[in-house]
């Protein structure tokens, strides 16, 4: 039986290699059928801001990369809403449908999976 892998993402998607590091490890995951779940938490809350100009940035744009995710069978989707409201989004605008967590139920996640790798 495969290990389940939480991956959680803390780098917003313009400050480095890391938010889509983070995502490549995710699909391939999901790609083998690994159980596998994504957390964004800190300023990784930012990749799912709608209305994003990676151009403007000179980087590549993330949004492809977050919409195949349910395609490729990563469906445990999560966010940190001390995150989210730190950073003034609004849960029901993102660019991605994932589940809010307060504090208490990210420790939570966390003990659910077997690994944990966070980038």
């Amino acid at each position: 039986m495969p290990k389940s892998l939480l991956i959680i993402s803390r780098q917003a998607p313009w400050s480095g290699p890391s938010a889509r590091e983070a995502l490549d490890i995710v699909l391939a995951g999901g790609a083998f059928d690994l159980p596998i779940g994504l957390l964004f938490l800190d300023d990784g809350v930012l990749q799912l801001a709608a209305g994003q100009n990676a151009k403007a940035l000179q980087q590549k744009d993330l949004s492809a990369n977050l919409q195949a995710l349910p395609l490729f069978g990563v469906e445990a989707l999560y966010a940190s809403s001390r995150s989210l409201q730190e950073r003034g989004l609004d849960p029901l605008a993102l660019n991605l449908a994932v589940e809010p967590l307060d504090d208490q139920a990210i420790c939570a996640l966390i003990g659910r999976y077997d690994l944990v790798m966070t980038l």
